[in-house]
């Protein structure tokens, strides 16, 4: 393949990307969105994260792990508390390492 031809892709890929996202927030940038609909749509990023974590934590490696023997459900319930406790996203990130590291040890 010949480098034009790939350098033709990757650029036509990032404007078709970059398009693709910017039309909508351009369109809706224009119009004021009712108080419901804009309620709604703040629930889509913690929805979105919500999916893509329980489903790392349930199925590593694509699949199913038996409650007790799951370190990483180990590790995710005591890092939930301590992200409602304090809040921290560092802090959580941290704890959740640290309770992995932890329960693999003792699970296996």
């Amino acid at each position: 393949m010949k480098s034009e031809y790939v350098w033709a892709v990757i650029i036509g890929m990032a404007i078709a990307n970059y398009a693709v996202r910017f039309m909508p927030m351009a369109l809706l940038s224009r119009i004021e969105l009712p108080k419901p609909l804009l309620r709604f749509l703040s629930f889509i990023p913690v929805t979105v994260m919500s999916a893509l974590t329980v489903g790392e934590i349930l199925r590593p490696d694509g699949r199913w792990l038996a409650p007790l023997s799951n370190p990483y459900l180990f590790a995710a319930i005591p890092t939930a508390f301590v992200y409602y406790k304090w809040r921290s996203f560092l802090g959580t990130t941290i704890a959740g390492i640290l309770f992995f590291l932890v329960f693999r040890a003792l699970v296996g």
